[in-house]
């Protein structure tokens, strides 16, 4: 699943070279997780405005657009296996091209083949669709209102494991199952600790692991597993640098034990039983 990086990444990749582009046409394909919530055609004519990213979602706000509920913008959300690419207009669509937003500047894409992703109208961020799907969203990881102190406020009323935490997104955004594991690893925190048994020394340095993981994503472009391509089709590189997620039954880097994996939130948990304590 596209996780953070990959969203902010798609984001730089589009944000630029949409800025200003107006829209000429927009194209349904089968559906998606949700309806659109407008007429498709009510978007012909607005112009692209700067591209956001809250947590894994996109806004796409379209400026002069008096769709049904008057101004707004797209929320759009890449699912399980989706991807925003940004080509010639020309192009046919393919089976799993799912949503085409047709501006002077080329033509956005969504292709998701298993369609658990979505582009939903919403008349702002704070209101509306975009408002309610945003709501249980936590804090940004790089946002500096995340102190150490409240991170360990918000994880030590929690009785699930640390990593199931973390995969949730109520307490931090971003530490999807690949940098969950890699930044757990790296704090030397066992996934299935109970997140309020992590103590204030230790959820600090799970802070700044989560912080350090994503960035390094950022900088490598993100994780390639199975489908993610930025928009101009380039995989990402960060899973060539895991240290412990995908490597189970081979030795720990660092203290040359074995890593583990282990089935938990119905995801893979990679983790060494050496490094990680509970």
């Amino acid at each position: 699943m596209p996780e953070l990086p990959e969203v902010e990444v798609t984001r730089r990749g589009i944000d630029e070279p949409l800025r200003g582009a107006r829209v000429l046409a927009a194209r349904l394909g089968k559906p998606l997780r949700w309806p659109l919530g407008v007429d498709a055609d009510s978007l012909v004519g607005g112009a692209v405005g700067p591209v956001l990213r809250r947590g894994k979602y996109l806004w796409l706000p379209l400026l002069g657009v008096e769709a049904a509920a008057g101004p707004g913008g797209l929320l759009m959300h890449l699912g399980m296996s989706g991807s925003l690419a940004l080509g010639s207009t020309g192009a046919a669509p393919g089976p799993h091209d799912h949503f085409d937003l047709v501006t002077d500047k080329g033509t956005l894409r969504l292709t998701d083949p298993r369609r658990f992703g979505a582009v939903v109208w919403s008349p702002a961020l704070d209101c509306g669709a975009a408002a309610r799907l945003l709501a249980p969203l936590g804090h940004e990881p790089f946002d500096p209102a995340l102190t150490p102190a409240s991170f360990h406020a918000a994880i030590h009323v929690r009785r699930a494991p640390i990593k199931s935490v973390l995969l949730e997104g109520s307490v931090v955004v971003g530490a999807g199952n690949i940098y969950a594991c890699e930044a757990l690893f790296q704090a030397g925190i066992h996934p299935r600790l109970r997140a309020d048994r992590v103590s204030r020394p230790r959820a600090a340095r799970l802070l700044a692991a989560v912080r350090e993981t994503l960035a390094r994503a950022l900088e490598v472009g993100g994780s390639t597993l199975r489908d993610f391509r930025d928009v101009h089709g380039v995989s990402g590189a960060f899973q060539s640098e895991a240290r412990v997620y995908g490597r189970a039954g081979l030795k720990c880097q660092r203290c040359g034990g074995t890593v583990q994996r282990v089935p938990q939130n119905q995801r893979s948990t990679y983790f060494c039983a050496g490094c990680q304590r509970r």
